[in-house]
């Protein structure tokens, strides 16, 4: 019994002891414990470049792809001898990897080619610096770029991601590079010729009331056509003949400040409209931008800036053409546009579908000779299709037409008949024909008020080839197929936009001029394809060569 007793007394004084120490441990302050961390430390074996990007990474996909396109154009741009070059294929690689992660600037690509891990791996540790980045993009893509975009957008239709059969197109506007306010209007550079016309066409008749003898001998010129040869000839006409006449102190004025100013204005005048062309109005800062309404959240009708027209053409939000245009209206660029779709690929798309933005004759008659069916709305379509029509019921559209005598019939029943052919051309040059019809006797009417304004007989004009293009039209357009191509249409090239404007933040160019313009926007859809291609899954190296 002492035995076990003295055994129960130690384990109890052991337990005692053991929690003693445990308490007092836990009451002292515990020593951290890191893992080691030496800046100065040289690895034995230097770890690769793989083992800093993970496998599905869309760096992989530019590397891929790049590497697998032809790029014998690019290397074309360089000429021989001298000291070497940075490679292009790796400072193409450096420009469409900071285009992806959202980065424009060339002195900002050249900080992300410094500081990012992923541009390490691409140029394998060099520097190219800002006025070589640039360099590269505004001169030495100029030429090749299109033909890259087009190689890219072949290896997914080579792996099965897009085709041609469903092409969808839409356009939108740009802000340009330019400053604000610098705007010159075509409308005011006449206004300003025609008052120098005037002007001038005010002292050649004083002069000739005035000096008539001597103005006699010179022919008047035409004043509507004002330009620098015939101001200057003119003025000094003017000048001779009222030389040693007493004449009006605001001639005099006039007169002085003609010799001086409108020669010079009038040369100035003659090389913005030479700038101008077939526009309207350009900037002074980007010559090659045209001021167009943009859509303004808080604007309601928008706000005039100097911008560029942007069309594309997509299949399954894949871009498969960009164009530019200095135009804001959509309705002049679609032939061109497909003309060099088809031109890149050797292939037209079976089915084009577009918004009544370009639902013209000319588009109409490209698209038939073309054999593609177009799914194109024109500008009544949707109010035409409203349960509750808003057309006017005195319209062209509403008259009755008997095919049988070639005549309309008015909302009175009074037969109209027809009165010959009209040709009109239209923006592009493209030759419309309209038939006319005229009603016999309006006089008495009491329609004519709300029927028509005219001062004779009411006359319409019908263009009937743009009629039947639009019948074929809406019967594509309200077929099964059609209303199924009209729904995905906004889903399909509209959301190219939105991920431009709003998640990539590309709302307004870098460079000036439509060339560089040009390959800014060529470099934006080169990524957007990358992107697409990325989350496709696509593999390029398990595609073989064509």
């Amino acid at each position: 019994m002492a035995v076990k007793k003295g055994v129960r007394i130690c384990v109890c004084a052991c337990k005692y002891a053991v929690k003693t120490v445990y308490l007092y441990m836990k009451k002292q302050k515990k020593t951290p414990v890191f893992k080691r961390y030496d800046q100065s430390i040289i690895p034995l074996i230097p770890p690769s470049w793989d083992e800093f990007i993970t496998e599905n990474h869309p760096v992989r996909v530019v590397n891929d792809v790049i590497n697998r396109i032809n790029l014998d154009s690019l290397h074309d741009e360089y000429q021989g001898g001298g000291r070497a070059n940075y490679h292009p294929k790796m400072l193409l690689k450096l420009v469409v990897y900071g285009y992806l992660c959202n980065i424009y600037s060339s002195r900002k690509l050249e900080a992300f080619a410094n500081e990012n891990i992923h541009c390490m791996w691409l140029t394998t540790l060099q520097r190219p610096d800002h006025n070589t980045i640039n360099r590269f993009r505004s001169a030495r893509l100029k030429n090749p770029l299109k033909e890259i975009f087009t190689q890219v957008v072949k290896l997914l239709m080579e792996s099965g991601h897009v085709g041609l059969q469903e092409v969808y197109i839409d356009g939108t506007k740009i802000e340009a590079n330019a400053n604000k306010y610098t705007f010159v209007w075509g409308k005011s550079i006449k206004g300003y010729k025609e008052k120098i016309g005037n002007q001038l066409e005010e002292l050649w008749g004083y002069a000739e009331s005035i000096a008539k003898e001597e103005m006699q001998q010179n022919t008047p010129p035409d004043f509507k056509k004002v330009d620098k040869e015939m101001v200057k000839q003119t003025v000094e006409a003017i000048d001779t003949a009222l030389k040693e006449k007493v004449i009006d102190k605001k001639v005099k004025q006039k007169l002085s400040y003609g010799k001086k100013h409108w020669e010079e204005s009038v040369e100035r005048y003659e090389s913005q409209e030479k700038i101008l062309g077939d526009r309207n109005s350009y900037s002074k800062t980007d010559t090659d931008a045209t001021f167009m309404r943009m859509k303004e959240d808080h604007m309601l009708n928008g706000q005039l800036k100097a911008a560029y027209n942007v069309q594309i053409s997509t299949s399954d939000q894949v871009v498969l053409n960009y164009s530019l245009h200095q135009k804001p209206n959509d309705t002049t660029t679609l032939p061109g546009h497909v003309s060099e779709m088809v031109k890149l690929y050797g292939d037209k798309p079976e089915n084009l579908t577009a918004d009544a933005g370009y639902g013209s004759e000319e588009n109409y008659q490209y698209l038939h000779e073309q054999g593609i069916r177009a799914y194109v709305k024109y500008n009544t379509f949707d109010r035409e299709r409203r349960k509750k029509k808003d057309t006017n019921k005195l319209g062209v559209d509403t008259l009755y037409y008997n095919p049988e005598k070639d005549c309309y019939y008015c909302p009175m029943g009074q037969q109209m008949n027809y009165a010959g052919e009209k040709i009109r051309f239209t923006e592009n040059g493209y030759e419309q024909i309209l038939s006319c019809y005229t009603a016999l006797n309006c006089e008495g009417c009491p329609l004519r008020g709300a029927c028509h304004k005219s001062v004779g007989n009411r006359t319409i004009e019908i263009n009937k080839q743009l009629s039947e293009y639009r019948r074929e039209a809406a019967e594509l357009l309200t077929s099964e197929k059609g209303v199924a191509l009209r729904k995905k249409r906004c889903c399909d090239v509209e959301p190219v936009f939105g991920n431009m404007k709003q998640n990539k933040g590309f709302k307004r160019f870098l460079l000036r001029g439509l060339e560089k313009v040009a390959i800014e926007m060529g470099l934006v859809y080169l990524v957007h394809n990358l992107k697409k291609a990325w989350t496709l899954g696509f593999r390029v190296k398990e595609l073989t060569m064509a």
